[in-house]
């Protein structure tokens, strides 16, 4: 691996039904991180923010990772749904403000499935808690159900995927209403839910409700090349900041 490889944390689950808690990562993650040429590393919720800040000078990009639901009653948006199955609460909250702090510094990020809607969570966007109930008759997106997406040319995604419809890997039941205020939607299927959003002036931040790490392709491959290569401007940046 080059020395100069971007270093990209990527936050893992918390699995707190056995004695001790437990951080686990799907492999997969790391793969395609190292694939497009980054250094990955699992980072665990940390309860100390001063220990998070001095992580986020050392890190030069960010995979917001797939998980678990949003226990919505702690985001103040209704009862959580019976179905949902939900994300420790140490868990939320620790990703909760290490996105915002992503976001305030200007680190490159890509969330993926639960990594996209935290992006928007963060930011105040709404959530559907249960598909199909929320949107009745819709199509299949749990369990791997693959299905189409329709991508705006005129996005970031658009410029790094050069399509405008990509055959995508879903397993979410939960879902954004929207894009989040400053932000905009840059993907959505055949039924105008919600796929992809990005923030048009941050560095890079952009959330896919699918998963491109279980997808085959230069489309998929693109949205972790584009981390690399902003992580890589990020840090020449600070670098150069600090001479």
């Amino acid at each position: 691996m080059d020395s100069s490889a971007p270093l990209i944390a990527i936050n893992g689950l918390l699995d707190e039904r056995e004695a001790g808690d437990r951080l686990s990562l799907p492999l997969r993650y790391a793969e395609r991180v190292r694939s497009a040429g980054g250094v990955p590393v699992a980072l665990p919720p940390m309860g100390d923010k001063e220990d998070l800040l001095a992580l986020l000078d050392h890190v030069d990009g960010f995979v917001l990772s797939g998980g678990d639901d949003f226990d919505t009653a702690r985001l103040d948006q209704g009862p959580t749904h019976p179905a949902a199955d939900c994300t420790p609460s140490a868990k939320q909250d620790f990703d909760l403000e290490l996105t915002r702090l992503l976001l305030d510094r200007g680190v490159p990020v890509l969330g993926i499935c639960y990594g996209m809607q935290l992006l928007g969570v963060a930011e105040g966007a709404r959530l559907l808690q249960h598909l199909p109930e929320d949107r009745p008759g819709c199509q299949e997106h749990t369990g791997g159900a693959v299905h189409e997406v329709m991508i705006d040319a005129n996005t970031k995604l658009g410029a790094l995927t050069g399509i405008e419809s990509l055959a995508v890997v879903s397993r979410h039941h939960q879902a954004l209403e929207d894009a989040p205020a400053g932000w905009r939607v840059c993907a959505r299927d055949h039924e105008y839910l919600v796929e992809a959003i990005e923030h048009p002036t941050h560095p890079f931040a952009l959330g896919c409700q699918w998963h491109p790490e279980l997808s085959p392709g230069t489309a998929h491959d693109a949205l972790f090349t584009g981390l690399i290569d902003a992580a890589r401007l990020h840090r020449a940046s600070l670098l150069a900041a600090q001479a």
